[in-house]
């Protein structure tokens, strides 16, 4: 396994800008129950799902994500935490999975699907009538700045018009809330420290330069282009 793989998102709690506390409340919205099946559709290392697990008395999860690199973190995780038995990572795509779960979890993967609206419908057929889905993306909260719109493009909705889409595919709003500036610098930092720590470490690797660019530019474009412009919206859903 790449060491620079394995460093890229090694400082990262999850891959989205979500504090601990808020993390709870969502969990606490869902009302996971002591049983039933718990899906997170591109999971990364499966976090955000091990603590849903962890929250029932025997609940079962399944997470699906694309990187082989996360989803080996997180078996190594749910090992460790007594898990292994009652989670599976499985490598695939998102909107090719056809099962179904009580309560689903979708944070920052909207893409898999097409973008938001497409994955607010995708996402219906995967909770029955009396489950709940957790779900987060981006949004503008307010007018995005030309600059922020040349690097996200017209996949981001206002925060107006991402609760208009979840209401028109057929969702109920349970619970709405949205990441705080000292969330998204936290996952920012986060999001560069592992390659940080890399770089500093192997600054004569051939690779370096590279990642050092990159590290730069993502630093310049977050401060100067879209920190305090995007946001990111949690729903908790039902239907």
């Amino acid at each position: 396994m790449d060491d620079l793989d394995v460093a890229r998102r090694a400082r990262m709690r999850w891959n989205a800008p979500l504090a601990e506390d808020h993390a709870g409340l969502l969990l606490d919205r869902l009302e996971l129950g002591p049983a039933g099946r718990v899906a997170d559709l591109g999971c990364g290392w499966a976090e955000l799902l091990l603590r849903a697990v962890e929250r029932t008395g025997a609940a079962t999860g399944i997470g699906v994500d694309t990187e082989p690199v996360a989803l080996e973190r997180g078996r190594a995780e749910a090992g460790r935490r007594g898990l292994a038995d009652r989670v599976e990572l499985v490598e695939g795509e998102v909107a090719a999975w056809t099962g179904t779960a009580d309560r689903v979890l979708c944070v920052g993967a909207a893409h898999a699907f097409g973008g938001t609206r497409e994955a607010l419908a995708a996402l219906a057929p995967a909770v029955p009538r009396g489950g709940r889905l957790l779900y987060g993306d981006g949004c503008w909260p307010g007018p995005p700045t030309a600059a922020a719109l040349e690097i996200f493009g017209d996949e981001i909705l206002p925060l107006p018009d991402l609760v208009a889409a979840a209401r028109t595919t057929g969702w109920r709003i349970v619970h709405l809330s949205t990441a705080d500036q000292h969330e998204w610098d936290d996952f920012e930092s986060t999001s560069r420290a592992g390659r940080q720590e890399w770089l500093l470490a192997n600054e004569s690797d051939p690779r370096a330069g590279e990642i050092r660019d990159w590290l730069d530019t993502r630093e310049q474009e977050y401060i100067q282009t879209y920190r305090g412009v995007l946001g990111f919206a949690y729903l908790v859903l039902a239907h």
